[in-house]
């Protein structure tokens, strides 16, 4: 997921700027680096926010419907949406395919799916 993750986004935040000339490919890549660790330091380190701590007790109630069979479907849930949209060329973020994986996998798995 970390690999799609990279390949999805960092391409998408590069693809406006160079086929709009605004910067060259170089400079894109460089810009999109240094602002990836830019924002890494200051909403991990500095702002202390908790995006996995979200991910695992916001999105869905842990004691109802998280377990290693359910985590598994929303990984290849997200996996196989990045993988057909990269294949069509939509700009999608997998970040959000990962979080509807993982609630149509909780939801299949409760007692909520009908």
């Amino acid at each position: 997921m970390i690999f799609f993750n990279g390949m999805h986004d960092a391409a998408n935040s590069i693809a406006t700027v160079v086929s709009t000339r605004v910067l060259s490919p170089r400079m894109a890549v460089i810009w999109a680096a240094f602002f990836n660790f830019a924002a890494f330091i200051l909403f991990n380190l500095i702002f202390n926010t908790r995006v996995a701590e979200t991910m695992g007790t916001g999105v869905v109630k842990h004691d109802i419907a998280i377990n290693i069979p359910v985590i598994a479907a929303a990984l290849v849930g997200a996996i196989s949406w990045n993988i057909f949209t990269w294949r069509v060329g939509l700009p999608v973020s997998s970040s959000h395919a990962l979080v509807g994986g993982l609630l149509g996998a909780a939801v299949t798995h409760s007692d909520l799916a009908w």
